[in-house]
């Protein structure tokens, strides 16, 4: 998700200015079957921009374009899709640009909408094809399908009397979703029963909260977990911290590891709670002047002395990457995790006829020391169209408020740099295959009265013996780099005339790697076990239970409240004995 502004052509900044100097418009009309094209081109200065040098080469590829699609649907040999052919074209043009310029058809509106507010119409469940059955793997507690009953493992055979067999799920996920308060009729067949029942239940609009969890993980250390930037979620956040506050919370993790952004202003916000009023938190730079913007901490904070630790990680993103790389320019958190993503690009969505919409990338930000960290530049790429890196002659450093030495351009570095978590080739095959998911299907149905707490539940040895059992008869074959690299060897010395030399060799190796593999179920065994233990939580306390399970094994969780337990170890990596080179100063950017 990206940093963007929700902001329309007719909701634009009073800065704007008034449509003036029309420079040219041609309209034309092409009447071919059932096919009218009507292209119009208005050449203004709406922006503040000057397009007299090149209002003739639009005009004219607008021309040929027109004409192109004219005559491409009067002659083609087959029947066009006139709708599918211009959005093919119209996202080609885009991903030319960058990922992020993106065009919305009417049809995509609700997705839209629930990237930006976090709200659906719909029942409130998860569904996932799970050996060609449309499953509920977890439904959302207190909304329509968990009040109807519905429960990971049901399996749904009927939407509205629309037999759903075979069918794909993202078909399945527009026949469940629809205006909130409209009736619909789901038939299907609770796990562990044969017999299918009908059930009737009322669409809801969902919101999906922006933080699933927040709790105390022990006496003094609160945590909060944000998965996105959608509206109001720093009033999510604030809320969070107050309760956590009331609870004695002395000191707090902000864990924003996956979360690939959203609202620029929401991030403005998160990093309000922690700072004081009237610190620049972020500005924006774009080719349109209106988009040369300072966004200032407007209210007073929360909290200016909590000790704070924030967690990323590769795949934090845009608002993620405001709000960490602010706390890290005003020296008031510390970064634990790996680099972040480097998205530093702000888009804003305009709407276009017949309630289409177009986000479109219109400035950078730079972040209070003045940095921007855009890990990719777009608008250089090699001569097969791929994206160059910011190189490392154009890498910057910058200094934090207190004068630690950061730099621009590839991400936010953090303070406490900790390793990737890889999962095992075994463990990923068994997510993918829904193994552990069916698994803990049978365990249910095994241990009806069970009810498993995320801060006690563990697995038992023979419990993970028996899943080993559960998957004698199931397909668990996966290959594995080295695997690749072997075909690849057999492959290089078949064509060099060598294989035959070597073929005993090989063949022994192929089959201590196969050996190998054997025993991965024993050799990645807590991993695994995790993954169950989650899962079963789930079904009795749904993403709580998940995510509390998670973190009892979680490294970076586990480093950050060792960091937080130690002041003089805080403090020191938030200070420096060296003297800044030049001043920190905010407003000193562009």
């Amino acid at each position: 998700m990206d940093v963007y502004s929700i902001v329309s052509k007719k909701h634009t900044s009073g800065n704007f200015k008034q449509i003036n100097n029309c420079i040219f418009i041609v309209t034309k009309t092409f009447i071919m079957k059932k096919y009218i094209v009507i292209a119009t081109l208005c050449i203004v200065s709406v922006f503040g921009f000057n397009f007299s040098q090149d209002y003739f080469e639009v005009s004219k590829n607008l021309d040929i374009f027109n004409t192109l699609y004219r005559e491409l649907n009067i002659a083609y040999v087959d029947e066009t899709k006139p709708g599918q052919l211009m959005k093919t074209g119209i996202e080609a043009m885009l991903a030319s640009l960058d990922p992020y310029t993106n065009y919305y058809t009417e049809n995509d509106i609700e997705d839209y909408k629930y990237m930006t507010t976090g709200e659906y119409g719909g029942i409130g469940a998860l569904i996932q094809d799970v050996n060609k059955k449309i499953t509920v793997t977890e439904p959302y507690e207190g909304f329509a399908a968990y009040k109807a009953g519905l429960r990971a493992g049901d399996e749904i055979i009927e939407v509205n009397g629309v037999n759903v067999t075979n069918k794909k799920t993202d078909d399945i996920t527009g026949l469940l979703k629809g205006q909130a308060g409209t009736p619909i009729k789901l038939k299907i067949t609770h796990l562990g029963q044969s017999a299918p029942v009908e059930i009737n239940l009322i669409r809801e609009e969902i919101k999906v909260k922006a933080v699933p969890y927040y709790n105390m993980l022990n006496s003094e250390v609160g945590y909060i977990k944000l998965t996105s930037f959608t509206d109001n979620c720093s009033g999510e956040v604030k809320e969070a911290l107050l309760k956590l506050k009331e609870k004695n919370c002395k000191s707090l993790i902000l864990d924003l590891r996956g979360n690939p952004g959203g609202l620029l202003h929401e991030a403005v916000n998160i990093v309000n709670l922690f700072v004081d009023k009237g610190n620049e938190v972020v500005s924006t730079k774009g080719k349109v002047k209106d988009w040369d913007k300072h966004y200032m901490s407007l209210y007073s904070p929360v909290d200016l002395q909590m000790p704070l630790v924030v967690l990323v990680d590769n795949n934090s993103a845009s608002a993620s990457e405001i709000v960490s790389g602010a706390l890290q320019d005003l020296d008031r958190a510390v970064i634990i995790g790996q680099r972040s993503y480097g998205k530093g690009l702000v888009q804003q969505t305009r709407d276009l006829t017949y309630n289409t919409k177009l986000k479109v990338t219109v400035a950078k930000y730079y972040i209070p020391s003045g940095r921007c960290i855009q890990a990719l530049d777009y608008t250089h790429k090699d001569e097969d169209g791929r994206v160059e890196k910011v190189p490392d002659s154009l890498i910057t450093a910058f200094k934090t408020k207190n004068g630690r030495t950061i730099y621009d351009g590839a991400g936010i570095l953090p303070d406490f740099k900790t390793d990737q978590v890889k999962y095992s080739n075994i463990l990923v095959t068994l997510l993918t295959k829904n193994h552990i998911f069916t698994y803990v299907n049978t365990y249910m149905l095994k241990y009806p009265q069970l009810l498993a707490k995320a801060e006690s539940f563990q697995l038992a040895d023979e419990d993970y013996n028996e899943f080993i059992d559960y998957l004698k008869d199931k397909n668990i074959t996966y290959k594995t780099q080295s695997d690749f690299a072997l075909e690849d060897l057999k492959e290089d010395a078949s064509n060099e005339k060598y294989y035959e030399s070597i073929k005993a060799e090989y063949e022994a190796l192929v089959n201590k790697m196969a050996a190998n593999k054997k025993d991965d179920l024993m050799r990645f065994k807590p991993e695994i076990k995790q993954f169950i233990e989650e899962e079963i939580v789930a079904r009795f306390q749904f993403q709580k239970g998940r995510i509390e399970t998670a973190l009892r094994y979680d490294a970076e969780v586990i480093e950050a409240k060792k960091l937080l337990g130690d002041s003089p170890k805080m403090k020191s990596i938030l200070t420096t004995i060296e003297k800044p080179t030049k001043p920190f100063n905010p407003n000193k950017r562009f």
